[in-house]
């Protein structure tokens, strides 16, 4: 029996004028921002709102053979140790992480980085999902584009930035 995971479902807050090609502050339904920000930036309690920036990043896959090629590299999950990620600030985070980006492919063009944490593909939440359920999602052989949602520091800290001026 196959179940159907359910999308994160994220209200937009532009930040800035450039919101529609650029990051935006997404707030799960109903989250308070304030326990978001009480959670961390970037790790957050299982099964309560959560807060993000997160930022676009649409890959159009590489054909090499029979093979489509995305040009990067996964770890975590929930069914992996988090102690073990280097992107977990606090050690907890069992978030799918981007571990490498092959230089000059389809990720990199696009503006992944490592260590971006993936929050959606296509529409699908990626915040608790093992690592093989994560790769299975980016590899599906019939899309030959993949959308994600990704969150990473950087624009976490900008907003912080911004909302102290």
């Amino acid at each position: 029996m196959r179940m159907r995971q359910r999308s994160l479902g994220l209200r937009r807050r532009p930040i800035g004028s450039s919101a529609a090609e650029g990051p935006f502050v997404g707030e799960a339904a109903g989250a308070p921002a304030s326990r978001a920000r009480a959670a961390g930036a970037m790790s957050y309690i299982p099964g309560q709102p959560v807060t993000a920036v997160v930022q676009r990043v649409e890959i159009h896959k590489l054909r090499q053979g029979e093979n489509l090629i995305l040009g990067f590299s996964i770890g975590g999950g929930i069914d992996q140790d988090p102690a073990q990620n280097p992107f977990s600030e606090d050690k907890t985070d069992k978030g799918i992480y981007v571990t490498r980006v092959t230089e000059g492919g389809p990720a990199e063009v696009a503006g992944l980085q490592v260590g971006d944490k993936i929050m959606q593909v296509n529409g699908w939440d990626m915040t608790m999902v093992t690592h093989d359920q994560a790769r299975k999602r980016l590899t599906k052989r019939n899309e030959e584009v993949v959308r994600l949602l990704v969150t990473r520091h950087s624009l976490q800290k900008a907003v912080q930035q911004s909302m102290m001026s």
